[in-house]
């Protein structure tokens, strides 16, 4: 068994794979990577990368699992032919497919723990016109 591999693309991967591109490739995955492990945009990146190494077909016993996961991904990123712009788009189809999943309502309770939805805007505070006093009575505020 190999140390550094997973049985498929690991998060913590992704902050390997920012110079091996330009700057629209570094600025994504600098976004991606500031995210938390749940993140439908880090879920959808995981799956873009899964589908470009082919995580799927990947055999502990393989040449590409004694590589371990981050050197796989970062030798896929770096010789996919298309350009950056096309790594982008594989990407934002990868997160409509994981969008598309988590608002299926198909996903086991137990993996729905782990994926955090985008957090809700905070309502603002209540204005007080009253307070309490130390004695309990409530007071009116000038």
């Amino acid at each position: 068994m190999y140390p550094d591999s997973e049985i498929l693309f690991p998060s913590r991967c992704i902050p390997h794979l920012r110079g091996l591109r330009g700057q629209k490739w570094a600025r994504l995955v600098e976004r991606i990577a500031a995210l938390p492990d749940g993140h439908e945009d880090v879920l959808g990146f995981s799956l873009m990368m899964i589908n470009l190494a082919s995580c799927l077909t990947c055999d502990l016993d393989s040449y590409r699992a004694s590589l371990g996961c981050c050197t796989c991904a970062r030798r896929t990123i770096a010789g996919f032919k298309g350009s950056d712009d096309d790594l982008i788009a594989l990407f934002e189809d990868a997160r409509k497919e994981v969008r598309a999943f988590i608002k299926s309502n198909k996903i086991p309770e137990a993996i729905a723990a782990l994926v955090r939805q985008p957090e809700a805007k905070p309502s603002p505070p209540k204005s007080r016109s009253a307070s309490k006093s130390r004695s309990g009575r409530t007071r009116r505020r000038k």
